[in-house]
């Protein structure tokens, strides 16, 4: 059986502002999700279908994929949609699903559903890794945004994002500052819609000098010297972003006696947020309700 790995992501800097064109520092966890193939010719046409959360086994179904029928599932909706993902695949693909062969996929999600950290980006990177198309192309059709997740995905590296002219430009960068020892990340406990969250920065009217911003913020982080120029940065980042957006940060909503900087990682009021170290860090977060605190080394690649 082949087995294909995609990391998870986290967006350290541009969130929401990517969309329009500023330049983004991304970079890859440690667990992500594994997509593990087998062909059969036995003249069946059928996909046979497993996804598992942390190696539990979660949704099984048999598509019919050349009358495009789900024959079996156990749950209806996500099969639902995983027949319309490799109907896609299918469109997109010449090396896969002809008449004749079975299919059995398998996908395990290591991390937990709810921290964002990408487990449909995965999914789609691993589904066009195998396929042999364009992850870009899978995921616009399914799930849309600026595919920073899918750049992750693809080169299983940190990155610098940028889209330019409707292209997506992505360049692996070593970031592994001394620092980043320094560096934590809280789990809020609750998954964010990011759909919500573009749809409000979409209404505000932008201009290039606030894309110009934070990517200028972008390349400062990526030569910052300490964990003092670092933190100044994301604070520059979460102030200019709330006039912005015309939101709290973070910061103001849940920690505002922190005495460390609280920077939101993606979509405002979920997922992960990263702070730097302080004596009794882990009291003091957890003593906010929120015990799942990860080092930097713990969490990315």
């Amino acid at each position: 059986m082949g087995k294909i790995f995609s990391p998870g992501k986290l967006l350290l800097t541009s969130e929401y502002v990517v969309l329009d064109g500023a330049l983004a520092l991304a970079v890859p966890t440690q667990l992500g999700q594994e997509f593990f193939f087998e062909e059969t010719d036995d003249g069946k046409s059928v996909i046979y279908w497993e996804a598992y959360h942390q190696n539990q086994l979660w949704l099984k179904t048999e598509i019919d994929y050349k009358n495009g029928g789900i024959l079996h599932a156990n749950l209806k909706e996500p099969a639902e949609f995983i027949l319309k993902v490799l109907t896609k695949v299918a469109e997109l693909s010449e090396i896969k699903f002809k008449n004749g062969v079975s299919y059995r996929l398998k996908t395990n999600l290591q991390f937990p559903s709810n921290f964002g950290l990408g487990s449909s980006s995965t999914l789609m990177n691993n589904l066009a890794e195998w396929a042999g198309t364009d992850a870009y192309l899978l995921s616009d059709s399914t799930l849309g945004g600026s595919g920073y997740d899918i750049a992750v995905a693809k080169e299983k590296n940190a990155i610098l994002f940028q889209i330019k002219d409707q292209t997506r430009i992505s360049n692996p960068v070593s970031f592994n500052p001394e620092f980043s020892k320094d560096l934590i990340f809280i789990h809020l406990n609750q998954k964010q819609d990011s759909r919500e969250g573009i749809s409000l920065y979409r209404s505000k009217t932008k201009s290039p000098t606030l894309i110009d911003e934070f990517s200028e913020i972008t390349e400062k982080v990526l030569v910052a010297r300490n964990i003092d120029e670092f933190s100044f940065l994301m604070v520059e980042h979460e102030r200019k972003l709330s006039e912005f957006l015309g939101l709290q940060t973070v910061k103001e909503k849940f920690f505002a006696d922190c005495p460390s900087f609280v920077k939101s990682l993606g979509a405002w009021g979920g997922d992960f947020v990263m702070a730097s170290r302080f004596s009794g860090f882990r009291d003091y977060f957890s003593g906010k309700g929120f015990g799942t605190v990860f080092s930097y080394a713990e969490l990315i690649d």
